[in-house]
């Protein structure tokens, strides 16, 4: 992590690290001719809610920081969001690699009908989980502020 936040380098290097993890995993779980059991749908509900409930919760600090602090919002709570946007975003990494490391072993033998029956929820886990990752980044983003204290200001293209 940097001064600026979490960076989307070190969100690859987490899904990087879990990909290998899950792969291994779903190779040891396979080996034996057993199948993966497919993932349930309310996980992948669950990351698509916790990636709506973090932008939802960053949103007072963001309007906050664009009214030029006209509005009131406690520290704490502007510090916590942070922390929750950057585990939002590790947490969306990290468990998009453990899927991908899953849909990886799934593609490698698509001749047995029921790994390509668990390609589309093992797809479907992943993309949600890139949600939730996408989500705390752009909540992360919302939260920032220069070395001044002032948000980032953006040049009107």
């Amino acid at each position: 992590m940097s001064r600026d936040g979490i960076r989307v380098q070190t969100l690859v290097l987490v899904a990087a690290v879990l990909t290998v993890l899950g792969y291994g995993a779903s190779l040891v779980i396979t080996r034996d001719g057993a199948l993966l059991q497919r993932p349930q749908w309310a996980a992948g509900v669950l990351l698509l809610v916790m990636g709506g409930l973090v932008l939802w919760i960053a949103r007072p600090v963001r309007r906050h920081l664009r009214s030029g602090a006209r509005t009131s919002l406690d520290a704490l709570r502007a510090a916590r969001t942070v922390v929750l946007s950057q585990a939002a975003a590790l947490t969306g990494a990290a468990v998009a690699g453990w899927y991908l490391g899953a849909v990886i072993v799934l593609l490698s033998d698509l001749s047995l009908v029921a790994n390509r029956e668990r390609l589309v929820p093992f797809g479907l886990m992943l993309l949600a989980s890139v949600a939730l990752a996408v989500c705390g980044m752009v909540a992360q983003a919302w939260c920032r502020i220069d070395e001044n204290g002032e948000p980032p200001t953006r040049d009107p293209d």
